[in-house]
């Protein structure tokens, strides 16, 4: 049993953090566009640039949530759980189009280093540690189990992690005077960026492509749904994921011929396995009481036998 009114308030909770955060961070573009041409720093310049991505990553994050919020109808039959899969997959992609930005910005200023105000750097981008480090407080619970807000998370660890170069950069100049660790800085970011959106990238790619869920074995599936009282084989099986955490699952399962009482309590079993060891609690299972021919597009129950099998939901 799910409680979905649980689930309902845990996003709508999830949905105003992201909406407040997305409205802070988008303030904060604003006082770093200012501060960037009142100090001479393309490194602030280029953080709000970030920052405003973060923003956008955001609000595509709120809008995730928001359509996942929404209940199955007549046309969308599953409900809308691949609209926060989707806006991951986006704002995955705007990481690494951020990265090779953050590349070419490096090495445009690894070749044409200019003074900047350390001062304001160090000020502004302390706020900026500030406001990105609550807002990942804020989502670090949801972002266990939605990919869609994790995507947001790596968004705001990212810019923390830029505020956090852009303070040592400032510290680096002041005391050293060498001008080329900021960009120096703003490349290991790039390649930290990249690394963490790629993992996205590939999860996000799996679910739309209805690939087998992170963490699971078909053949291990396989192996203890057999290992259920009154199955005798398990074929024809398909596993996807309809969201973040929503697993599916799809099979026949060869029985002996029983009542129909004894399929409910097969169905039954293999139902509370599923649930408790795989964590699949969306199933449907074809029972067979005769084996099946296997065609091109799956099983096929001979024609002679038209009432030797039952759909169970």
């Amino acid at each position: 049993m799910h409680s979905h009114s649980h689930a309902h308030s845990h996003g709508a909770a999830t949905g105003r953090i992201l909406w407040w955060s997305q409205v802070a961070t988008f303030a904060f573009v604003g006082v770093e566009v200012f501060a960037g041409i009142h100090a001479h720093s393309l490194a602030l310049l280029s953080d709000a640039g970030h920052n405003f991505t973060d923003g956008l990553a955001l609000l595509l994050a709120w809008f995730g949530v928001y359509l996942q919020s929404r209940p199955a109808d007549e046309i969308k039959t599953y409900g809308y759980h691949r609209a926060g899969v989707l806006t991951a997959f986006v704002n995955a992609l705007t990481l690494v189009a951020l990265a090779a930005w953050i590349f070419y910005e490096g090495w445009q200023r690894l070749r044409h280093p200019a003074p900047v105000g350390e001062t304001v750097m160090m000020l502004v981008a302390g706020a900026g540690l500030a406001l990105n480090g609550g807002i990942m407080w804020g989502l670090r619970a949801a972002r266990q189990s939605d990919i869609n807000i994790r995507s947001a998370f790596v968004h705001m660890l990212g810019d923390l992690l830029g505020s956090v170069a852009i303070i040592l950069g400032a510290l680096i100049i002041r005391y050293t005077g060498w001008i080329q660790m900021d960009p120096v800085l703003s490349i290991l970011i790039g390649i930290l960026i990249v690394w963490t959106a790629w993992d996205i990238i590939k999860e996000s790619l799996n679910i739309l492509l209805e690939g087998l869920p992170r963490g699971l074995e078909l053949q291990s599936v396989t192996a203890s749904m057999c290992h259920v009282e009154g199955v005798l084989d398990v074929h024809d099986l398909h596993i996807w994921s309809l969201g973040s955490s929503i697993h599916a699952l799809s099979c026949h399962v060869l029985i002996e011929d029983v009542p129909p009482s004894a399929s409910n309590c097969i169905l039954a079993r293999i139902n509370d396995m599923l649930a408790h060891q795989f964590h699949i609690r969306h199933s449907t299972v074809q029972f067979e009481h005769v084996g099946c021919a296997v065609a091109e597009n799956g099983c096929v129950i001979p024609a002679e036998e038209p009432h030797s099998h039952t759909h169970s939901h």
